[in-house]
């Protein structure tokens, strides 16, 4: 039986870009795709409209964290057996997404990851900035050397869980702003998920929205701190809520 795939969207001031990147996805490969946005100030409901989206509209902006929550609980509403993330910012290729659902479809992962991080000159000619990829080059060595995964881009938006895992992980406990991201990955392999990646073209263009270098600093502080905090949740010396899983008992895997 066809796996029910849903196709998660968090958006914020993506009128710009929105219909480009639904054009991307393969027709009739998705259930659903549903769109929530968080307050934006642009016309992005209005074209999701148009595009005959699943649209839910936050009353008030509650941040990037926030707004994946809300992805992961409408999907799961809607019984999905895979929920795949892409930004509608056209900064990920949406025409990969089939095979992000094969991977977890067959058992192969549990969680996959699409990796803008090939090779230097790619990231950099598609005009992501050098900050960025030396951090995202940094953190990523230092986070699989401290969790043992073998990822080549920790720090990417273009995502695809089992309900398994959405279901396992307490993910309304996490941050409602960037780092959401990485607290998720790190509660991932603490619950014993099998993860696994696929390359993707890096994509950095005018329209398509970016964090600011002060945003990038706070996000890498919290992705640090988060890590630290895996570390002493593995060693037993600390119990942190985001590591404890939703009935407040040990690991569930």
């Amino acid at each position: 039986m066809k796996s029910n795939v849903i196709i998660v969207m968090p958006a914020y001031n993506a009128e710009k870009t929105l219909e480009k990147t639904i054009e991307d996805i393969p027709k009739d490969f998705a259930n659903e795709i549903i769109l929530v946005d968080d307050a934006s100030k642009d016309n992005t409901v209005e074209i999701a409209r148009r595009l005959d989206l699943t649209i839910i509209v936050h009353n008030k902006n509650k941040g990037y964290g926030a707004n994946q929550k809300t992805c992961y609980d409408e999907a799961l509403k809607r019984d999905a057996d895979i929920v795949i993330m892409i930004h509608p910012d056209y900064q990920y290729d949406g025409r990969l997404s089939p095979l992000f659902a094969e991977l977890i479809e067959k058992g192969i992962c549990d969680v996959v990851l699409g990796s803008r991080v090939r090779t230097r000159k790619e990231c950099l000619e598609s005009g992501m900035p050098l900050y960025k990829y030396l951090s995202n080059r940094i953190l990523t060595i230092l986070e699989n050397i401290i969790t043992g995964q073998n990822l080549s881009e920790w720090h990417t938006g273009y995502r695809a869980y089992s309900r398994k895992v959405l279901e396992t992980i307490p993910y309304h406990r996490n941050s409602n702003d960037f780092v959401f991201d990485s607290q998720f990955l790190f509660q991932a392999v603490y619950f014993g998920f099998k993860m696994g990646d696929l390359p993707v073209p890096c994509r950095y263009m005018h329209e398509a929205s970016s964090v600011n270098f002060r945003r990038s600093i706070i996000y890498g502080v919290g992705t640090v701190i988060t890590l630290f905090q895996f570390v002493l949740q593995k060693l037993g010396l600390v119990k942190v809520e985001i590591f404890e899983s939703r009935n407040g008992q040990k690991k569930e895997r």
